[in-house]
């Protein structure tokens, strides 16, 4: 009992200077910050959109017949002026070949009425006939004439007509379905077309934009730092994939639909795999304006209270965060564009988020930096706390 009571002194001694030693004081934590400044940011939106044919033409018979050939393989590029129908001929032939046989019958009575009022114009001036015999020889030669007009009008049309038996491709483009077989009767009055053919390279995208979006954007070019961009769109296809190439604006509609409240902006984009149809439906991607002093700020540094304020954490002058409410426009890209709240210099903090504390201080460092390697003290506080443990 004696010897184990001199042990347990030892032990409490022991204890007490263990607990007089200082426990080393831990670093203040790292901070990644970027520093922001003001730049030329574009103003990105993304609009709904259909596809519609550069060209769209109708082939419609401009003569009634009988179709006798259809000369073209459906759903093939055809080319302008390429023969699609044959309609039967017989009867414009026919109708030629007498609108012939009217000019040169005009044109033998011509010949005898120009001859006999010549001849009736020295015997008029001797009185060998009388004056009023001339007269009807020429009115008759006149008569003669204009009938020969008559008749040779008569055969051009006869010979359009004929011509209009071989029905051509008004556009050069992808002919769909033949809506009329061989056999079957057209007429130039009928309702339904032939065929149909559209040029779709290149093709147009029809965009929808809200006339108040469009609005608010022309207060803001007349408020002044914010200026027109190039008029290029991207556009994305059903599935989320992005279309190759890119489009260009080609003009905006001057009225609003009453129905949907929107404007239409169209876009023409090249299409030489024929990979958009008409009807697609895609979102278009474009800048209508680009605003000279806009702030970017990564996504991951604005926070949002439960009202959806955001705020920012900045670097302070004491090197200690600080919360700064901050008005957020749009996302560009991976950044948040910032209209309100901040200015050029400011190191706004974007790593490191979670271990900062109201009056902490920090360490910034640049974000992206690698971190730094653990201190001499941190390493023996930790030494300390596995022997005090053991």
């Amino acid at each position: 009992m004696n010897v184990a009571r001199p042990l347990i002194l030892l032990m409490a001694c022991m204890l007490a200077a263990c607990a007089k030693k200082e426990t080393p004081t831990p670093p203040p934590p790292e901070a990644g910050y970027v520093v922001v400044k003001a730049e030329s940011v574009p103003l990105i939106i993304e609009l709904p959109g259909r596809t519609n044919a550069y060209e769209t033409s109708d082939v419609r018979p401009q003569v009634a017949g009988v179709i006798k050939a259809r000369l073209f393989k459906e759903g093939a590029i055809v080319h302008k002026g390429q023969t699609l129908y044959q309609i039967d001929p017989s009867l414009y032939r026919a109708a030629v070949n007498q609108a012939q046989a009217n000019v040169q019958s005009a044109e033998a009575s011509r010949d005898t009425a120009v001859i006999k009022a010549q001849r009736y114009k020295p015997l008029a001036a001797m009185q060998a006939v009388a004056a009023q015999d001339y007269s009807d020889a020429a009115a008759a030669a006149k008569q003669a004439v204009a009938a020969v007009a008559q008749n040779k009008a008569a055969l051009d049309t006869a010979r359009i007509n004929l011509r209009f038996t071989t029905v051509p491709a008004p556009i050069t483009g992808r002919i769909g379905r033949s809506l009329f077989t061989t056999g079957a009767l057209v007429t130039n009055a009928q309702t339904d077309p032939l065929a149909q053919i559209q040029r779709l390279d290149p093709i147009y995208v029809d965009i929808q934009q809200s006339s108040s979006d469009l609005l608010a954007l022309r207060q803001e070019l007349r408020k002044g730092g914010v200026v027109p961009s190039a008029a290029t769109v991207k556009l994305k296809l059903e599935d989320g994939s992005e279309y190759g190439p890119t489009g260009t604006l080609e003009f905006a509609e001057a009225v609003v639909d009453t129905n949907t409240g929107a404007v239409t902006l169209r876009a023409r984009f090249p299409n030489p795999q024929g990979l958009l149809l008409p009807g697609m439906f895609v979102r278009a991607v474009l800048s209508q304006a680009t605003t000279d002093n806009g702030i970017l700020v990564p996504q991951q540094a604005v926070t949002r209270d439960p009202q959806g304020n955001a705020s920012v954490m900045l670097v302070g002058s004491d090197n200690k965060p600080v919360s700064r409410t901050v008005t957020t426009s749009q996302t560009v890209g991976a950044n948040w564009l910032v209209t309100s709240g901040l200015k050029p210099g400011d190191k706004v903090i974007t790593e490191g988020l979670s271990k900062l504390k109201p009056g902490q201080a920090i360490k910034p460092v640049p974000a992206g930096s690698k971190p730094a390697p653990e201190s001499k003290n941190a390493a023996k506080a930790d030494k300390s706390a596995g022997h005090s443990g053991g």
